[in-house]
């Protein structure tokens, strides 16, 4: 075959393709049980900073087992559906938030250590200004009271949406409320200074607006779904 001809170059390039994306194809499937893995380990120690539970990869498993005691699936109307703690802890936000409320499946998580107490702890996630944003409530047992926040982001802005993932940001959580006196759902309301002291209220990140705005709404999509729980733990 004559190698500068027009039929050899097309030849060459389509087995070359072909080839590489045999060898892509491989590699992504001997790494995916390893990716798999990290995903529920990195999931692992997000549920236990909600708590102030601070772990690594290599002891995230061990204070998991050791401290979530109890994981549920709740529906919206207050019932539990599930006490299989497997399958609680694989239940897909993303999947489920584009579901009727009435159909979601609302995984609870419960922690339990001495000195601290028990907890429990709600996954949420929603929309900032880029992409997803994500995070895990602690509430008190008394099912309005907040013990303590986790948040993560996608692709924020650093320096601006993104500060919603660090401890400056989350520690103010603790001790906010989500029902008022009377017992009426109110969730967080975003403003621009001056939360601290109001209960109901959280401080909007500087210059991170439109995050913040996705993340008040995160909070009141994802918490209203487990008004009736929550109520119902009291």
């Amino acid at each position: 075959m004559n190698t500068q001809s027009n039929t050899y170059t097309f030849l060459y390039a389509a087995i070359m393709v072909v080839l590489v994306a045999a060898v892509l194809s491989f590699a992504a499937l001997q790494l995916k049980p390893r990716q798999t893995r990290n995903i529920e380990i990195e999931k692992k120690q997000d549920i236990l900073k909600a708590v102030n539970v601070l772990s690594t990869p290599e002891n995230a498993e061990e204070l998991y087992d050791q401290y979530i005691v109890k994981s549920v699936i709740v529906n919206s109307a207050g019932d539990v559906t599930s006490e299989d703690k497997n399958e609680t802890f694989d239940v897909d936000l993303k999947i489920e938030n584009s579901k009727a409320v009435a159909e979601r499946q609302l995984p609870i998580f419960f922690f339990s250590k001495e000195g601290v107490g028990e907890k429990m702890i709600i996954p949420i996630r929603g929309r900032g200004m880029w992409g997803a944003i994500w995070g895990y409530i602690a509430m008190e047992p008394n099912g309005k009271t907040i013990y303590g926040a986790t948040f993560g982001n996608k692709g924020e802005t650093p320096g601006l949406g993104a500060e919603i993932s660090k401890a400056e940001f989350q520690k103010p959580f603790s001790g906010k409320e989500i029902f008022d006196e009377t017992g009426k759902f109110t969730s967080l309301v975003l403003v621009k200074g001056g939360a601290e002291g109001h209960p109901h209220e959280f401080d909007a990140v500087s210059g991170g607006t439109v995050t913040s705005k996705g993340l008040e709404a995160m909070l009141h999509d994802n918490l209203s779904s487990y008004e009736k729980y929550l109520k119902s733990s009291k």
